[in-house]
């Protein structure tokens, strides 16, 4: 498979799963120079969380899969700032780092072919639906379920393991889970997990 360049944005929780969007206040340097960069160019930048902390002035290390975006809208504000919407397109698999001369950082990575028309089982969606409604009640979260009825299967399934307010470990395992059932197999987990014993308050706290 093909490599590629690509200019990545390191940060804790944030997930970019295909056909997802992600919005974002940009507003480190290094981060509006990486916008400007890609507006300049082919408008795609790397969603991957950083694994670990920074040691010694060191970047910190990244995890070895993350999310393609491009950049479907911006807002370009003062002293340099943006708001930006990234859309997902695929997710890459870092090949290895690169020592580039710019502020932001950037990797050689392969992008990861998708599973062809991923679906779950009428029980293990039936299963899901369930969780995320008891979840999302705990949470005192607002959902449209007649919207997310029409949702088809991947983007149900994702946009749980995109938003819940999960640990950056845990968000990972989802982003890397080897396929839908796996994946919706686990936010069910997960769910079930946060809301166990603990308020709900203090997960939004901690998790996110």
């Amino acid at each position: 498979m093909a490599r590629r360049r690509i200019s990545v944005f390191p940060l804790p929780g944030a997930l970019l799963f295909p056909g997802l969007q992600l919005p974002l206040h940009i507003f480190e340097p290094r981060y509006c120079a990486m916008v400007s960069d890609a507006l300049a160019r082919d408008r795609m930048i790397g969603m991957i969380q950083p694994r670990g902390e920074a040691v010694q002035g060191m970047h910190p290390p990244l995890f070895d899969v993350g999310g393609l975006g491009r950049i479907a809208e911006v807002e370009a504000l003062d002293e340099g700032r943006f708001n930006i919407i990234l859309e997902g397109v695929g997710l890459f698999r870092v090949v290895r780092e690169l020592d580039a001369p710019t502020l932001f950082r950037q990797v050689e990575a392969e992008m990861i072919a998708p599973a062809p028309h991923p679906v779950l089982a009428a029980v293990e969606r039936a299963a899901l639906e369930q969780e995320a409604r008891r979840f999302a009640v705990w949470l005192g979260y607002r959902v449209d379920w007649e919207g997310v009825a029409e949702l088809d299967d991947e983007t149900f399934t994702n946009a749980i393991a995109q938003i819940a307010p999960f640990d950056a470990a845990a968000k990972q395992a989802l982003l890397e889970a080897t396929d839908l059932s796996a994946r919706a197999e686990l936010a069910m987990q997960l769910m079930r997990f946060a809301s166990s014993g603990r308020d709900p308050g203090e997960t939004r706290a901690t998790l996110q």
